[in-house]
């Protein structure tokens, strides 16, 4: 039976320092009151930290404008909140970084306020929305660097920005939701780097910027941000260019090839076509019996093939914190399947 043993060993990621390749990936758990995280958050990141993962990534943080978010218990970048976080992590032997959000059309108007896009286009089912116009740009760019500013001062270690999965900076990428004439329409990536560039002057130059990014969309599974590698790499190298260290190349499954005529998958290609460190994942370990399958044996051996750099644990975390460890050592029978419905009930 293969086991992760070869994926628990020091890696420098950027020149962070971690103890494994594993990665905690962001999810949301909708447990912040007001949007401050509690003592019960700090526990829960830090179960997973001293069971084996290197570096833990946290659920969305919304930035500070009213446009970002509706819901009151999803977190807000309190530093007092997040230090307490940051601190259990530390003590495990883990690091932590921040990610920062913007929900772009995925905003509920449930207070009045629209939810900000690049073009406000109609979609059914959803209700309108506000197109950013040109004041609005500043604005925004100003909430992310307050929140990372936040982020440093509540002692993260690393910072990422949700440029994924329908969201707003994933909107501008996205040719159905950026419909725009102007320059933020001509270079979909302008936006989206223009938020990396203010993030990375309120960092320490040490300090790894990761950036998520992804084809699908929550919304709709067969988007695509870019047709062929020649135009993913166009955005990527403009991510770069802007100061991230790390693209987080968030696909559903992560066996399963980009784009046509190869075998790589989307963290593949971010590290081919930019040089930089990338993550994967896509259903790492979702059921018991992925620890002695071929597909761990896949995951490993493209590690090894240097494809990826670290690979992300995301939902299999939620109800098996120890899934590194016991995954490692074989303890199979007491790795519980993931099952939807028990969501809420795991920290």
């Amino acid at each position: 039976m293969m086991t992760t043993s070869a994926l628990i060993e020091p890696v420098s990621l950027a020149g962070l320092p971690l103890t494994s390749q594993f990665v905690m990936a962001p999810m949301t758990r909708a447990q912040s009151p007001c949007g401050q995280p509690t003592e019960r958050t700090a526990a829960y990141y830090r179960r997973r930290a001293e069971n084996g993962v290197g570096l833990i990534i946290t659920e969305g943080v919304l930035i500070d404008h009213p446009s970002a978010g509706h819901e009151t218990d999803v977190p807000r970048m309190h530093e007092a909140g997040w230090r307490r976080v940051t601190d259990e992590v530390h003590a495990a032997g883990g690091k932590i970084a921040a990610q920062l959000w913007h929900l772009g059309s995925q905003r509920e108007p449930v207070d009045g306020v629209l939810a900000w896009t690049p073009s406000a286009v109609p979609e059914p089912g959803r209700p309108a929305t506000h197109a950013m116009a040109g004041r609005d740009f500043p604005v925004l760019l100003d909430a992310y660097a307050r929140a990372a500013r936040a982020a440093v001062s509540a002692g993260f270690d690393a910072v990422e920005i949700h440029a994924a999965h329908g969201y707003l900076l994933d909107e501008f990428l996205w040719p159905f939701t950026n419909r725009r004439t102007d320059r933020y329409g001509t270079d979909r990536a302008a936006f989206p780097a223009e938020v990396i560039r203010a993030v990375r002057a309120e960092i320490p130059s040490s300090m790894p910027l990761i950036v998520r990014f992804s084809q699908f969309k929550e919304r709709d599974y067969a988007a695509r941000i870019a047709e062929t590698p020649d135009e993913l790499g166009e955005i990527l190298t403009s991510f770069a260019s802007a100061g991230a260290d790390v693209l987080h190349a968030s696909q559903r499954r992560f066996w399963e090839p980009a784009f046509e005529g190869s075998p790589l998958n989307l963290a593949g290609w971010a590290k081919r076509l930019t040089g930089l460190p990338s993550i994967t994942v896509g259903s790492v370990g979702l059921t018991r019996d992925f620890v002695g399958s071929g597909r761990m044996t896949e995951l490993i051996e493209r590690r090894r093939r240097g494809e990826y750099d670290l690979i992300a644990l995301g939902r299999v975390l939620l109800g098996n914190p120890a899934w590194v460890r016991l995954a490692d050592e074989g303890r199979l029978a007491e790795i519980n399947d993931y099952r939807k419905t028990d969501e809420d009930q795991y920290w």
